[in-house]
């Protein structure tokens, strides 16, 4: 190649052909160019391949054995390479195996040594792990959140399931934090049993053999699935895989279809969830329906929290922080007032807020459906005592066509109406 690099020169000195040129391609290999005006002092070495509208293209013998092994020297090149590289892997693949074991060792160290810096950092507590099916966090909080937030101030939350009290329903407002406080248990969960220390005061985790997850909305629209469906078919797969030692997050499941067809759904969900003898899991059930509240007076396993909101007149300030209860309100307006609406829309939404509370629209549950013989409660009658709420239940249910699950959630709510007529 070097030679070839200065026989232009060389040739230019030779013929005294200042114009003379080297060039290449792929149909020639290498080649001198001469201009028209300069054929005259071409040497009778030269050999003509081509003519040019304004030249000569010439070959020489000697110019062709280099180019010969020019090109020998470039595949013996890619020879070499490859065989030097086969030899490589060749030698890389007899230390295989420790070369594994030892990239294993490195990365599990460094994983280690990573959630060690992070536990020292951000004020970490190790966790205590049992057998037993509790599930207690005092003061956790929300890994990745409290790194995010400016002011570094982020509201730690408690939780606690035993085997008296295993489904938390919780509502509260749009911006809240609802579904950061049921992510948050589920990753101080998953961070313990991984080995980590955990962002918390105290954790005593129960250990779990799956984490169920239900939230967001999207749809898949290459499998012709709607955002509903979507939903549906996540929140039968975690019904039917899940065990009595999973913990289950589902965030406003019901939302993608009609009020009704959704609070139905929901309701159905935790019904099962509570009365399945494989279930009765560990669940946080966040959810705009207030309506499922009331749940808790029916099944004795579940409990109600809401997030706090503090109201200042028109202005509320979300406090982030859960407290038992239900909440009754959303205050979905004033969330639509802070994203910009137009002044139009929120006042017009008020109005109409006004009109439905103010005419009794809601969507409560009825303590069981009334039966073909359940006197009016309005009816006077003569000669009879209007026959007990319970006793006309019962002889409305048709107990053929129940499921246990079904018969049983019944007899929950039977158990509620005695409680509260005789008290």
């Amino acid at each position: 190649r070097a030679w070839i690099d200065q026989l232009e020169a060389r040739e230019r000195e030779r013929t005294g052909i200042k114009s003379l040129k080297v060039g290449y391609n792929k149909v020639m290999g290498y080649y001198i160019e001469v201009s028209s005006g300069q054929i005259g002092k071409v040497p009778a070495d030269y050999l003509e391949k081509a003519t040019l509208a304004n030249g000569k293209r010439y070959v020489t013998a000697e110019l062709k054995e280099y180019e010969a092994l020019l090109l020998n020297a470039d595949e013996q090149i890619l020879d070499l390479e490859e065989r030097l590289f086969r030899d490589i892997c060749a030698q890389i693949s007899s230390f295989g195996d420790s070369l594994l074991r030892t990239a294993r060792a490195v990365a599990h160290a460094d994983a280690l040594a990573a959630l060690a810096e992070t536990a020292v950092r951000e004020n970490y507590v190790r966790p205590t792990l049992s057998e037993d099916d509790r599930l207690i966090i005092r003061q956790g909080r929300h890994p990745v959140v409290e790194r995010t937030l400016q002011d570094g101030r982020f509201m730690p939350n408690d939780t606690y399931f035993d085997e008296n009290e295993r489904i938390h329903i919780l509502t509260g407002p749009n911006m809240s934090g609802k579904s950061t406080a049921i992510r948050q248990v589920a990753l101080i969960t998953l961070m313990a049993q991984i080995g980590s220390f955990v962002p918390a005061a105290e954790a005593h985790i129960g250990l779990v053999d799956r984490i169920f997850t239900r939230i967001g909305a999207q749809d898949e629209i290459h499998a012709a699935q709607s955002t509903f469906m979507v939903e549906m078919v996540e929140m039968a797969l975690i019904l039917s895989s899940a065990t009595s030692r999973s913990l289950l997050i589902l965030d406003e499941i019901g939302r993608g279809t009609s009020t009704y067809d959704g609070l139905a759904i929901a309701r159905a969900v935790i019904e099962y969830i509570h009365n399945h003898p494989r279930l009765n899991c560990r669940t946080l059930f966040a959810t705009h329906y207030h309506e499922l509240t009331e749940l808790e007076k029916i099944l004795p396993r579940v409990r109600n929290y809401n997030v706090s909101v503090l109201e200042d007149g028109d202005r509320i300030v979300f406090l982030h922080k859960l407290v038992r209860g239900g909440a009754d309100r959303s205050y979905g307006i004033y969330v639509a007032q802070l994203a910009g609406m137009p002044k139009a829309v929120v006042m017009r939404a008020r109005e109409i807020l006004k009109e439905l509370e103010a005419s009794g629209a809601d969507f409560s549950f009825k303590d069981i459906p009334s039966g073909p013989n359940q006197v009016p409660q309005d009816q006077k009658l003569l000669f009879q005592e209007p026959e007990h709420p319970v006793i006309a239940a019962l002889r409305a249910m048709r107990i053929e066509e129940m499921s246990p699950l079904e018969a049983m959630t019944k007899l929950y709510e039977l158990q509620r109406m005695v409680r509260e007529s005789s008290d």
